[in-house]
């Protein structure tokens, strides 16, 4: 598995998933609370916006694929691990 691949693909999903509900919460109101509780206290300067739908992605983007490196790198080194020790 390439860690930075799954990285940027979970970094990818979870930067437009927040750029995608903020844009309905401001036409809409969807998911107005999840967002002004999590996402704002996750990320600073995060808002229900134009702009906060910008940063929202930009920020979901990092940070996921942050995680999503460290999750595949981890599993490499468990996989092969496992290999070595048959």
């Amino acid at each position: 598995m390439k860690p930075l691949a799954l990285g940027l693909s979970f970094g990818i999903v979870w930067g437009s998933v927040l750029f995608v509900t903020t844009w309905l919460c401001c036409f809409t109101g969807y998911e107005k609370l999840l967002l002004d509780v999590l996402a704002s206290s996750i990320y600073p300067g995060y808002s229900i916006s134009p702009l906060g739908s910008v940063l929202g992605f930009v920020y979901g983007f990092i940070d996921l694929t942050i995680m999503g490196t460290l999750v595949g790198w981890i599993y490499n080194k468990s996989v092969r691990h496992d290999e070595i020790a048959k």
